[in-house]
Parts: structure tokens; C-alpha cells; sequence
């Protein structure tokens, strides 16, 4: 077991063990990472798997953009569109790899904020309790189509037709370098 990412997933339950809410919840994009050990301490609780296009998760940067700050192995990637796709891919493998728990629901952020009432009642019905509405901005939404040259990796292709997201004709090479279909 890894133990720099099975510290981070015990830090994420002594912080659900000492809150003194009602209900906790965790949603750091980080977490993904120790998301396997997360599963083991809490097989029980309601898991919302919280999905959103990597075409809009690559045009700005984030704390897991380069995998090997967390002390996984990968080749050094120079172009920050194809190292966030790699950090993308590899986060959500790791998800898919990890046996599903019990209690498990997909929400991909694009509804929540085009539909919010009805994926709100979604998640209503698993959580078994009412949320609260908070607004949304729709302008979060498909930002690559309205950020030139944000190419596409082929890895990518697989999971992106898995969540329902559309395929584009711009791609990035093996080298990393910007190709089209």
C-alpha cells in the first residue's frame, strides 16, 4: 500500500470523524488520488462520483496536474495540456479500477449546472435527505469551445464516450504536439 496517499485517505477520516456536522462531505479533486483507501475506510457511506469533461479540466491549472508531485511515476510531459490529460486519465482509471461500493451515484457537473433541479432530485433521492440551491454559472460549462487551441488526447476517447461527452477532431500527438483527425 502506498503510504504517502494512505496518510492523505486517513487524514480525510479523521476529518470526517472529528466534523461536528450531521453529515460531511469531501470534494477536493486530490482526493481521487488516495480515492482506493478512501473506498477500504468507509466502504458504507454514499459516494458521488463527481465527473466533468477533461477537455474543460485541462485549460487551467490544478494542484494534480503533474502526477509526480504525489510520487507516482510518469514521464515528464511538457506540454500542460497533455500532462493534465495524463493526471486526468490516470484519475479516473484509478476510480474505475477500485471496486465499486454499494452506495455509488454519477453526477457529471455539466447537468448539475444546465439541469440543477433535476439532477438535485437525483441526488435527493439517493441521499435520502433535501439539498440546499446554490447558484450555478453556465458559463463553466464547455469553456474549451470558447478557449482556442485546447487540443484533445486519444486516451482520453474511451472515458469521454463512457460519461456521454462529444468527441472532437483536434488532438494531441504521441510527442504531445497538436494533430487533427
Amino acid at each position: 500500500v502506498d503510504t504517502q496517499r494512505e496518510h492523505a485517505a486517513v487524514g480525510v477520516a479523521q476529518d470526517a470523524d472529528v466534523s461536528p456536522a450531521r453529515r460531511t462531505r469531501w470534494k477536493l479533486p486530490e482526493t481521487t488520488l488516495c480515492y482506493p483507501w478512501i473506498r477500504r475506510l468507509f466502504p458504507d457511506v454514499r459516494y458521488i462520483f463527481w465527473v466533468r469533461n477533461p477537455r474543460d479540466c485541462i485549460i487551467r491549472g490544478h494542484v494534480t496536474d503533474d502526477l509526480r508531485d504525489f510520487g507516482i511515476e510518469c514521464p515528464p510531459v511538457e506540454s500542460p495540456y497533455l500532462r493534465r490529460a495524463v493526471s486526468w486519465k490516470y484519475q479516473d482509471d484509478l476510480v474505475a479500477a477500485t471496486p465499486r461500493p454499494r452506495h455509488w451515484i454519477t453526477v457529471r457537473m455539466e447537468d448539475f449546472v444546465m439541469h440543477q433541479e433535476r439532477e438535485l432530485s437525483r441526488l435527493e433521492d439517493y441521499l435520502g435527505f433535501t439539498l440546499d440551491r446554490l447558484p450555478v454559472h453556465g458559463d463553466s460549462v464547455d469553456r474549451h469551445k470558447r478557449t482556442p487551441g485546447v487540443p484533445f488526447a486519444d486516451f482520453l476517447e474511451p472515458a469521454m464516450r463512457r460519461y456521454g461527452y462529444e468527441i472532437p477532431a483536434a488532438r494531441i500527438g504521441p510527442e504531445g504536439t497538436a494533430g487533427v483527425r
